[in-house]
C-alpha cells in the first residue's frame, strides 16, 4: 500500500456555487462549521492508510493552499506527506489544465518520480466516509486494471449522472454519460444478484459513477498518452472493452456538492438527530486545521438540532436547524432559523469595536435582535441590529444585490458584507 499515490482534484471554477467560490476554490468552501470541503477526501486517504497525497489546484486556490499547508504537515521521520501541484507554464506546456484527465497527464512527471504501484484518483468536493482501504483489496483481489467506485440511485438521480452497465460479477461493459429523464436505460438496470432488497425498495436499480478511481500504475500512465481532458467522458469509456474495468460498490452516504442548495442542506442536515453524514465517528476522525480556539460560550440561549463551531460567543439567542462556524459572535435577542453561517477568522479588539460604533458599522457577526432564516452568511459578515433577513419577503428570486445573492431561493450574505442596522432583505 505505501506505494500508492492519492490524487485529489482541486476542481474547476466551481460556478454553481457562486458566490462562494468567488474567492476561493470549491474545495476550500467552509464546511461544517470548522472545515473546509478539500478536509473529507484527504481525511478518507489518511484513515485508510494512503498518506501520499497530492493535491492538484488551479482556479482561486490562494486560500486552498493557506489551509493544506497549514494543516497536513507529516512526520518527518516518514515518507508521507500531502502536497499541491498547482498549474503551471513548463517548456512542454503553457496552458492551463483542459479538465480532469489533462491535469493528471500535465504532473505525471512528478508522480512518476515516486514510482507508483497503483494511483488513487478523488475528487476534492464530494461528501462521504469510504474504506478506501477496502475499494483497493477488491481491486487488487479481482485482477482489475481500472475500478470505479460506483453507488446505487433511482431513475430521476441517474439524469444527471455517469451510469455504468455491469455483469453480475462488477465487469462494467458500457457507460452512459448523463442520460437526462426520457431516455430509456432499462439494459443499465443493476443485476439482480448485486442488488439488495433495500436497493430495491428504495428504487436505487441504477450504478452511478462516483467520479473515484482506482488505476494500475502503468495502466492509467498509457490511457493518458493521447489528448482527451476528462476521465469521466473520455478515459473510462475508451477503457471499456479495452481494459478489465470493474465496478466498487458503494453504498453509504454520498454527495455530490454541486449546488448552493445541496451545499446548504447537507451543512444543514450535520445538525440533525441522526445525521447522513456522520461528524461524530472516533474511528474516522475529518481532519482540519488546528485552531486552538477557546469552547463556545452559551448565555441563556435556545438550540434546537444546531452545531455551533468553537470560539463562539451565543447570547440570549433563539438557534433552530443552523449551523455556527468558528468565532461567530450572536448578540441578544437574535433568532436564526436553517441558517449557516460561516464565522469570522479572527476578533475584533474593544478599540476596533468602539471604531465601529464610530463609523456606524456592526461587529462581526449577529446584531441585536437580528431575525435570519434560510440564508448562508458568508465570513467575516457584519449584521446589524434588528434586520430581518429572509423572514418579511416571500420573494426568493435568483439576483445580485448590495451585500447579497439570492440562488436557489437561499439568501447569501457575502463575505465581509456589512448589512447596517434594521435593514429588510
Amino acid at each position: 500500500m505505501k506505494d500508492v499515490l492519492t490524487i485529489i482534484l482541486g476542481g474547476g471554477k466551481g460556478t454553481r456555487l457562486y458566490p462562494l467560490t468567488k474567492d476561493r476554490a470549491k474545495p476550500a468552501c467552509p464546511f461544517g462549521g470548522k472545515y473546509r470541503l478539500v478536509d473529507i477526501p484527504i481525511s478518507n486517504s489518511i484513515n485508510s492508510g494512503f498518506r501520499r497525497i497530492y493535491v492538484l489546484t488551479q482556479f482561486n486556490s490562494a486560500s486552498l493552499h493557506l489551509h493544506i499547508g497549514r494543516t497536513y504537515n507529516f512526520d518527518p521521520f516518514s515518507q508521507d506527506f500531502c502536497e499541491i501541484l498547482a498549474a503551471e507554464q513548463t517548456f512542454h506546456h503553457d496552458d492551463w489544465y483542459g479538465g480532469t484527465a489533462d491535469a493528471v497527464r500535465k504532473n505525471l512527471e512528478h508522480f512518476k518520480v515516486q514510482k507508483p504501484s497503483h494511483y488513487i484518483i478523488l475528487s476534492g468536493d464530494q461528501l462521504y466516509r469510504m474504506d478506501i482501504k477496502a475499494y483497493m483489496q477488491q481491486h487488487l483481489d479481482s485482477g482489475a486494471q481500472v475500478t470505479i467506485a460506483a453507488t446505487p440511485v433511482t431513475r430521476g438521480d441517474a439524469d444527471e449522472l455517469g451510469i455504468l452497465r455491469t455483469d453480475d460479477k462488477n465487469n462494467i461493459d458500457a457507460f452512459l454519460e448523463k442520460p437526462g429523464p426520457d431516455k430509456n436505460i432499462d439494459e443499465y438496470k443493476i443485476p439482480d444478484n448485486n442488488l439488495t432488497e433495500r436497493d430495491r425498495s428504495a428504487g436505487r436499480e441504477y450504478l452511478a459513477s462516483m467520479g473515484i478511481y482506482i488505476f494500475d500504475a502503468a495502466v492509467m500512465e498509457k490511457a493518458l498518452e493521447n489528448d482527451s481532458k476528462d476521465f469521466g467522458r473520455e478515459i473510462i469509456p475508451q477503457a471499456i472493452g479495452k481494459m478489465k474495468v470493474m465496478s466498487y460498490f458503494y453504498r453509504g452516504y454520498w454527495e455530490d456538492i454541486g449546488t448552493i442548495r445541496s451545499f446548504y442542506e447537507a451543512n444543514l442536515n450535520l445538525g440533525a438527530p441522526i445525521p447522513k453524514f456522520n461528524l461524530y465517528d472516533q474511528s474516522n476522525p475529518l481532519y482540519t486545521h488546528r485552531r486552538d480556539l477557546p469552547p463556545t460560550k452559551i448565555n441563556s440561549s435556545t438550540l434546537k438540532n444546531s452545531i455551533a463551531s468553537e470560539g463562539s460567543i451565543l447570547t440570549d439567542a433563539y438557534i433552530s436547524r443552523s449551523l455556527i462556524g468558528i468565532r461567530t459572535i450572536i448578540e441578544s435577542g437574535a433568532t436564526l432559523e436553517e441558517v449557516y453561517t460561516m464565522g469570522a477568522d479572527f476578533y475584533e479588539t474593544e478599540s476596533q469595536k468602539e471604531a465601529n460604533i464610530k463609523n456606524h458599522i456592526p461587529n462581526y457577526g449577529i446584531g441585536e435582535g437580528s431575525m435570519i432564516k434560510g440564508a448562508i452568511i458568508d465570513k467575516n459578515a457584519r449584521i446589524g441590529k434588528g434586520c430581518r433577513i429572509g423572514v418579511d419577503k416571500k420573494d426568493r428570486n435568483d439576483g445580485d444585490f448590495e451585500g447579497h445573492m439570492i440562488r436557489e431561493g437561499i439568501i447569501i450574505i457575502l463575505k465581509g458584507a456589512i448589512i447596517p442596522d434594521g435593514t429588510s432583505i
